[in-house]
C-alpha cells in the first residue's frame, strides 16, 4: 500500500463533527511541541542577542570609533575589542537569520510530513473523520503563521540593530552587502514560508524522513541562489558614467553591470579591469577605443522595489507549490472532500 494511500476506511464521514478543526490543532502542538519549542528558544535567543547587539554593542564600538577618528599619533589608545566583539557578533546574526529558511524546510520535510507518512500516523489521522487534505492543510496554516511570526521578529530586529551602526561605525555592513540586504527585508519571510511548503512537498513526495530532509533544504538552497540571481533585475537600474581615465564610476549601490564606453558610444561589459593599466587592460582599452566607464547600479531609494518585488515573487511561487502539493495528494489518496449533507427530512404521514 503506498504511503499516501489511505486504508477503506480512512473516507470522509458525510457530516464531520465541528470539532474536528481544534482537535487538529491540539494533535499537531502536542505532536511537535519539541520543534515548536525549539523555534521558541532559537527565536528568543537569537533575538536578545540582536538587541544586546543594537544597544550596548553599538554604542561601544561607536565610541571606539570616535576615538580612533580622533587619533593624531599612532600611539593613542582606542577600544579595538569593542570594534571586533561587534563586528563578530553581527557577523553570527545575520548568518542565523538567514539559516532559518533551510531549518524550516528541514523540519518540514523530516518531521511535518515525512515522518507522519513514514510511520503511519497520517493515515491513523485519516481514520478519524480527518480527510488527507483537511489533514495537509492543517499541517501547513498553524506552523506558517508561527514561521512567519519567528522570522518576521528576527528581521525587524536585525534590521534595528544594523541602522544602530550605520553611519556611527566605521566597520558596519553597507545597506547592499549582500547578507545584509537579505536579512534587513521581507524576502527572508517569505523564504521561510517557501522552505516550509517545499520540505512539506518534499515530504509528500519522498515519502522518509531523510530523504525529505535532503530534498527540503536542496530545495530552499536553489530558491536562494535564483532570488540572488534575479533580484539585481527586478527593478530598472541606474547609470553613471565617467572618463576613462578617472576611477571607475560612483554610485554606491548593488552592481547590476559595468565596464568601457567606446567611441562610438557602445558600452563593453568588463569586471576585470576596473581601470587597472596592466598591459592587458591596457590592450583592451585600445581594442575596444574605450573613451569612458559606465556603472549600472541600484541606489538606496532602490531597496524597498527591489525587497517587495522579490517578496512578491518568491510568495506566489509558495502558492504555486501550495497548490501544487495538494493536488498531488489528492490524485494520490482519491479523497474528495465532500460537503456536509443535511439529512433528508420524512413528509408527515
Amino acid at each position: 500500500m503506498s504511503a499516501l494511500t489511505p486504508p477503506a476506511s480512512a473516507a470522509p464521514h458525510p457530516n464531520p463533527p465541528a470539532a474536528a478543526a481544534p482537535h487538529l490543532t491540539r494533535w499537531l502542538i502536542r505532536l511537535h511541541r519539541p520543534a515548536l519549542l525549539a523555534w521558541t528558544a532559537v527565536v528568543a535567543a537569537v533575538s536578545a542577542v540582536l538587541l544586546w547587539l543594537r544597544g550596548p554593542l553599538a554604542d561601544a564600538s561607536a565610541a571606539a570609533w570616535r576615538a580612533y577618528d580622533a587619533c593624531q599619533t599612532a600611539t593613542c589608545a582606542y577600544d579595538q575589542a569593542a570594534i571586533v566583539h561587534y563586528r563578530d557578533v553581527y557577523s553570527y546574526t545575520t548568518f542565523a537569520v538567514l539559516a532559518a529558511p533551510f531549518l524550516v524546510a528541514a523540519w518540514a520535510g523530516a518531521a511535518l510530513t515525512g515522518r507522519e507518512l513514514e510511520t503511519g500516523t497520517a493515515r491513523l489521522a485519516w481514520t478519524q473523520s480527518t480527510s488527507p487534505l483537511r489533514w495537509f492543510a492543517s499541517r501547513l496554516a498553524l506552523p506558517a503563521a508561527v514561521v512567519t511570526a519567528g522570522t518576521g521578529l528576527l528581521v525587524l530586529l536585525h534590521r534595528l540593530a544594523w541602522a544602530a551602526g550605520d553611519g556611527r561605525i566605521g566597520s558596519a555592513k553597507t545597506w547592499y552587502d549582500t547578507s545584509t540586504f537579505y536579512a534587513n527585508g521581507p524576502v527572508v519571510v517569505a523564504l521561510a514560508l517557501a522552505g516550509l511548503v517545499g520540505g512539506a512537498l518534499a515530504g509528500l513526495l519522498r515519502r522518509g524522513s531523510l530523504p525529505a530532509l535532503a530534498a527540503g533544504l536542496g530545495f530552499t538552497g536553489l530558491l536562494w541562489y535564483a532570488v540572488q540571481q534575479v533580484v539585481p533585475h527586478l527593478w530598472t537600474s541606474a547609470t553613471s558614467v565617467v572618463g576613462l581615465r578617472h576611477f571607475v564610476p560612483g554610485g554606491t549601490g548593488i552592481t547590476v553591470d559595468e565596464g568601457i564606453v567606446t567611441a562610438t558610444g557602445a558600452r563593453v561589459s568588463d569586471l576585470t579591469c576596473r581601470n587597472a593599466e596592466t598591459d592587458a587592460c591596457l590592450a583592451f582599452y585600445e581594442r575596444h577605443d574605450a573613451v569612458g566607464w559606465y556603472r549600472d547600479y541600484h541606489p538606496a531609494s532602490h531597496y524597498w522595489p527591489l525587497q517587495l518585488t522579490a517578496t512578491a515573487l518568491v510568495l506566489a511561487l509558495t502558492a504555486v507549490l501550495t497548490l501544487l502539493a495538494f493536488r498531488l495528494l489528492h490524485r494520490a489518496t482519491g479523497v474528495r472532500n465532500l460537503p456536509a449533507r443535511t439529512p433528508r427530512q420524512e413528509s408527515p404521514a
